[in-house]
């Protein structure tokens, strides 16, 4: 199965290919484009260095571009709205054309995928995103007795104090919300506030793909015409 996972959820653009489990072709920009200018061009970029035709013939259609994905994988939300609704908009269109199925992803579990996989032991992962106006979005994973992280806060927006004054033991932050915030962190939990470095800090479309691989298995398919973005504050989204 070749899986097309897209990030667009904050400033940075991410895309991949994706066979099976597999990465064929990653790309990942960070240099504060538009969304719009960005995306479609960097997913005809993957496709050329994945060595895969972008545009392929099909019986009674003639060549239709990005024909050979079997799966359409994006981050939903939280994030930025506008990234957010460019991202939606575009794979919901190429998987209605390709009549192939659609998949959201929380951002906030892409974004902890990035260090699941490590040996933390006992320490618990916060990703934290900027969400403006003095609040982040965020959730908590937490280890099992078996050592198996499993999502123990689902996806909010709150203020990051009053979120920071509730938690116990030792925490891992990541993401952007966590750089801006890094010395409020530090300073609420002094000695139990770990961070990662900054590459760590993104979302990577691999992990969307993976995460999406998981849900389409699961029979957790989006409705093409009917998803909409998980923006958490829908009142704000048409301010942004």
């Amino acid at each position: 199965m070749i899986t097309l996972a897209i990030d667009t959820s904050a400033r940075t653009t991410s895309v991949a290919l994706l066979e099976d489990d597999n990465v064929l072709a990653e790309l990942f920009m960070n240099y504060g484009r538009n969304h719009a200018e960005t995306l479609l061009p960097a997913i005809e970029k993957l496709f050329v260095s994945a060595g895969i035709k972008v545009e392929q013939k099909v019986p009674f259609s003639g060549k239709v571009p990005f024909s050979g994905i079997d799966l359409f994988a994006f981050t939903a939300g939280p994030g930025s709205f506008t990234g957010l609704r460019v991202g939606a908009s575009t794979v919901k269109g190429l998987a209605f054309v390709l009549q192939k199925p659609l998949v959201g992803v929380c951002t906030l579990d892409a974004l902890a995928l990035n260090v699941l996989d490590l040996p933390l032991k006992e320490v618990a992962v916060c990703p934290v995103l900027d969400a403006g106006r003095g609040e982040v979005y965020t959730a908590l994973y937490t280890p099992s007795e078996t050592g198996i992280y499993k999502k123990t806060l689902k996806e909010c927006v709150v203020c990051l104090e009053e979120f920071l004054d509730s938690m116990d033991g030792e925490v891992i932050f990541l993401g952007d919300g966590a750089e801006k915030y890094r010395d409020t962190i530090k300073d609420v939990l002094p000695g139990r506030s770990f961070f990662v470095p900054s590459h760590f800090n993104h979302v990577k479309a691999y992990a969307v793909g993976l995460l999406g691989r998981k849900k389409f298995y699961a029979g957790d398919i989006s409705e093409i015409m009917t998803m909409t973005p998980d923006y958490l504050r829908a009142s704000y989204a048409a301010k942004d």
